[in-house]
């Protein structure tokens, strides 16, 4: 199918792979459509294989015993999730629920790993994927415990700015509940330090649209991760 042609190969994953080795891909792949809230998997599963989003938005998480939630990443299209168990052939490390209507492309393991044996540069494309989380992992664990909640807050300003390459304002593409969930706080602290922010003119909210009053500001914000006092 032509459609699920042209998402893998705009996909970082596999990127600047020959046609003939996309068309492989495609070959073992299978399309399953998602409804908003549906879990696509758990913690502690198998990892019989991954995803590549089409369409839609996922969250990947983790759970404590008590119930809590700690969301790890929002991923859109063209974005791979559940990747890792296909080298290590264990476990899916978090879980992962649709956010949203969604339509993921599937590769199981073993097809996949047969691929890759085939084909030794779909492995290192893989890596480079791999290499690229590991850093957001660390910047995330970085900012969750080096920078106070209004630091963390404008990082994730400041990332959106540079990814929907705008200067003036972004757009959230996930409710502020998952948003205070992504940066390790709850909704009644987040909705203070938009607040907060929007008094000392460095934003302006309305609805999931945010104003960027400020982006140097921001940028100063997140750089030291400081209280707005």
């Amino acid at each position: 199918m032509q459609e699920n042609l042209n998402t893998i190969s705009g996909a970082h994953l596999f990127k600047g792979l020959p046609e003939n080795q996309l068309r492989e891909i495609e070959g073992i792949s299978v399309v399953k459509h998602f409804k908003k809230g549906d879990v696509i998997f758990s913690e502690g599963e198998d990892g019989y294989g991954f995803f590549l989003v089409a369409t839609g938005l996922v969250k990947i998480f983790k759970s404590s015993i008590e119930g809590k939630e700690q969301i790890l990443h929002i991923l859109g299209p063209g974005e791979p999730f559940g990747e890792v168990p296909v080298f290590s052939g264990q476990q899916f490390p978090a879980s992962a629920e649709a956010i949203a209507e969604s339509r993921f492309i599937f590769f199981p393991r073993s097809a996949f790993v047969a691929l890759i044996t085939a084909n030794p540069s779909l492995a290192l494309n893989m890596l480079g994927v791999l290499s690229m989380r590991l850093r957001q992992f660390t910047v995330q664990i970085e900012s969750l415990s080096l920078k106070e909640v209004p630091g963390r807050l404008a990082s994730y300003l400041v990332y959106l700015a540079d990814e929907q390459k705008r200067d003036d304002f972004v757009t959230l593409n996930i409710s502020k509940g998952q948003l205070a969930s992504l940066l390790g706080t709850i909704p009644e602290t987040l909705s203070r330090i938009f607040a907060k922010m929007n008094s000392q003119n460095l934003i302006k909210v309305k609805d999931r649209n945010i104003k960027l009053i400020d982006l140097r500001g921001l940028e100063e914000l997140a750089r030291h991760g400081r209280d707005l006092g």
